[in-house]
């Protein structure tokens, strides 16, 4: 095949162009993925390049587009110029193809892909901050560039946020759907119309590229959902003339979580969302007092009043002696307080920027399904989890949420009264 014949949907004609960053992102068999693969592959037999083809986690080369690339070696005629490897593939000029799961590096580890000129990431929508973080400032060879293609999956991922909501300097960034692919096959065609018939829910995400409200399976997927389209995951200002409210989970190893909440007549806003790890008491108080609210009360989950065994005195204790009001929050189930956390999100205003580590966790939040009866169990401890403890302790404790100028009653047949 002469190279020059291939052809590329009308919304990548740009693909060629030297930009730092190219993002395709959309729906199924909008042909993204053989886009960016065809594409490399004329750009490799062209000049020796070193290109690393990644995603998230890679726990062998068969999840990797190693597959992809070699279908479409044979399909453009280049089978005589690339020779394909078990682990990597490598051009007769000397152009190199790797595969890697960035999830497994460190900062030292990925300093090995410094030489790298392009670097293809799929399935990008489950990239994590902290991957970007190490990988980004490591490609620095002059006018090497990051190409990204991805199935949007909910609009808090790292990547979502990055690349498409706040796109980066020198950016081509693409959606693409069905629509887009001039060779959008039959077969996939029957797929589409079917699951739009049975699904239209999931259609808008799987064929249009379209936001999920939270991931498949999440326990709050409905109330998170509720919120995005009542407008309740919006800008919420500070408001001086109400307390704010501190709500710790605590952690050490584990994230420590910290929301600050102010409560309206009828409603609770989360102005604020704080999490950290391996930081201490004082650190945290330092760094509250630093943004000069109206404090109110600290709140603390039962084991705030347990003592350390190296200092012999409790979280409520330390946090007391730094000069805060606390209180710690009656024990109940994880249950009952995801019941009470149902009961509170119809009145619940989360900031979309500040509190979207909060509004992350919650769209991830899901319990652990056992491998052989495929049965939902108890809420899994994973990165979402602190955020959303968080939110339950928010919920069961709000009734007890006071303001110095606001006097109100509040019963369930009436709601509140000033």
């Amino acid at each position: 095949m002469n190279l020059t014949d291939v052809t590329f949907p009308p919304c990548l004609e740009g693909i060629f162009e030297p930009r730092r960053y190219k993002i395709a992102h959309g729906g199924r068999g909008s042909s993204k993925s053989w886009s960016f693969a065809k594409a490399l592959l004329i750009i490799g037999a062209s000049k020796k390049i070193r290109i690393l083809c990644a995603r998230e986690v890679q726990k062998s080369i068969k999840q990797s587009v190693h597959t992809l690339l070699s279908d479409q070696i044979q399909e453009m005629g280049l089978g005589s110029f690339y020779q394909i490897l078990e682990t990597e593939i490598r051009g007769k000029n000397g152009t190199q193809i790797s595969f890697a799961g960035l999830a497994s590096h460190t900062v030292e580890s990925v300093k090995s892909f410094e030489g790298c000129d392009v670097v293809w990431i799929e399935e990008g929508q489950t990239v994590s901050k902290k991957s970007w973080d190490i990988l980004i400032p490591t490609i620095r060879k002059p006018n090497s560039e990051i190409w990204v293609t991805f199935n949007p999956d909910i609009d808090t991922d790292d990547t979502y946020k990055r690349f498409v909501v706040n796109p980066p300097p020198d950016s081509m960034v693409v959606q693409m759907n069905y629509s887009d692919n001039p060779w959008f096959p039959d077969v996939l065609e029957k797929e589409r119309l079917h699951c739009l018939s049975v699904d239209p829910k999931g259609y808008k995400n799987i064929w249009e590229g379209r936001c999920k409200a939270a991931v498949d399976g999440a326990i709050y997927a409905d109330e998170m959902e509720l919120a995005q389209s009542e407008g309740r995951i919006c800008n919420v200002p500070y408001d001086s003339m109400l307390k704010v409210q501190v709500v710790f989970d605590l952690g050490w190893n584990d994230a420590m979580f910290i929301s600050l909440v102010q409560k309206g007549v009828a409603d609770l806003r989360v102005i604020e969302s704080i999490e950290d790890s391996h930081k201490t008491l004082d650190y945290y108080s330092a760094l509250l007092k630093e943004k000069k609210l109206n404090w109110g009360k600290v709140w603390l989950p039962h084991d705030g009043a347990a003592k350390d065994f190296k200092t012999g005195k409790s979280s409520q204790e330390i946090l007391q002696a730094l000069g805060w009001d606390v209180e710690i929050i009656p024990i109940s189930s994880i249950e009952e307080g995801i019941k009470q956390a149902r009961m509170s999100f119809n009145r619940v205003y989360f900031d979309r920027n500040k509190a979207d580590t909060m509004v992350n966790s919650l769209k991830r939040y899901k319990r652990v399904i056992n491998s052989r009866t495929s049965e939902a169990g108890a809420p899994d401890h994973d990165s979402a989890s602190h955020g959303a403890d968080n939110f339950r302790y928010i919920s069961v404790s709000a009734e007890k949420f006071r303001n110095e100028d606001i006097s109100y009653s509040y019963t369930p047949q009436s709601g509140y009264a000033v």
